[in-house]
Parts: C-alpha cells; sequence; structure tokens
C-alpha cells in the first residue's frame, strides 16, 4: 500500500488543475450562461422577497411541510396555481468570489484528498498508470458529478444544466485522475 502522505504532490497538484480547468470552463467557454434564467418581472420579485426580509437561505415556494400540509385544500390549490420552487438567497451586495473560489478550492483538495485515500488503499507502489487512473478517476468523478442528479430529481434544476454540471465533473475526474496516475509513487 501507499501512504497516504506520500500522495500529497498529487492532491495537490490535481486540485490546482481542476480549478484552473473550472476556471476556462466557467469564465472563458461560458457554455452554463443558458443554466439560468431572468424573471420577466424581475424587479418586482426582488422588490417582494426584500420586503419579506428575509435571512440568507433555502426557502421552499410553497411552504408544505409533512403529509398534513400537502392534504389542505387551499394548499392543493396554491400548488395548482402555481409557481413552486427553491430560492437561494444571499446576503446583499455584490458577491464576494474570493471566499468563494478559496471554498471550492479546499473542496478540490477534498476530493483528491479521498480520492487519494481509496487509490493508497488498494494500489500499491509502482500499479499501472491506467489502473491508478481508473480508481482515481472513478472516485473523483463521484465525488465531482454524480450528487448533482439530486438537485435535478428533488429540487427542479432543468437537467440540461444537471448534464453541464457532471460532464464539468468527468472533466475534473478525469484531470484528477491523470495527475494521480503521473505521479504514482514507483516501486
Amino acid at each position: 500500500m501507499v501512504s497516504l502522505g506520500a500522495l500529497w504532490i498529487p492532491i495537490i497538484v490535481s486540485a490546482v488543475l481542476v480549478f484552473v480547468v473550472s476556471s476556462v470552463l466557467h469564465m472563458m467557454l461560458k457554455y452554463h450562461n443558458t443554466d439560468y434564467r431572468k424573471f420577466s418581472n424581475e424587479d418586482e420579485v426582488r422588490t417582494a422577497i426584500r420586503n419579506g426580509n428575509p435571512t440568507p437561505g433555502q426557502y421552499l415556494l410553497l411552504y408544505a411541510m409533512g403529509p398534513q400540509s400537502l392534504k389542505d385544500p387551499a394548499m392543493i390549490e396554491k400548488f395548482k396555481q402555481g409557481p413552486s420552487g427553491l430560492v437561494f438567497v444571499r446576503q446583499p451586495g455584490m458577491p464576494n468570489m474570493g471566499p468563494l473560489l478559496g471554498q471550492w478550492f479546499v473542496y478540490q483538495v477534498a476530493v483528491s484528498l479521498f480520492a487519494g485515500y481509496v487509490a493508497s488503499a488498494t494500489l500499491p507502489p509502482g500499479t499501472a498508470y491506467l489502473k491508478v487512473f481508473q480508481v482515481v478517476g472513478t472516485v473523483a468523478f463521484v465525488a465531482y458529478a454524480a450528487a448533482r442528479a439530486q438537485s435535478a430529481i428533488w429540487q427542479g434544476e432543468p437537467w440540461s444544466a444537471t448534464f453541464k454540471d457532471m460532464i464539468d465533473g468527468l472533466i475534473y475526474g478525469l484531470v484528477t485522475a491523470g495527475v494521480f496516475g503521473w505521479l504514482w509513487p514507483k516501486v
């Protein structure tokens, strides 16, 4: 087996490269720009939400918790009338990208750490590139992409946006796998 400490270089290098690749995918290619829509009455929606004075968080529209509330005729009528959805509210002001990008990088290090852990527990030094690629790539893909389907299933995220995120996750998984295969300890 390989100690996890022996994998700190591929862990950091793969996280850095995934960070760069994700920046290219999101800032230069811009294919995610169609994932979001604008309300035709955006100012009125913003005013209504602001008048409710919500704290930052996650809100259901329509808020119906438990089976009893879903049997209420008034609630059934509200669902028929629509809309229903999930709304995320942030602090007022321009988003500060520094902390968001910092959290994203920490997540990438965590994915590489767990992928490295699985590989270190299952593969000996000198394992062929392709076998390392297979194990690490699978774990990284699952971490970056598999859970995205839950957003489409339970939160109403369009499947087109989910599939794009999953393709991104596949790319991140391949980059992570490539780095580990390249830097895997030799015998």
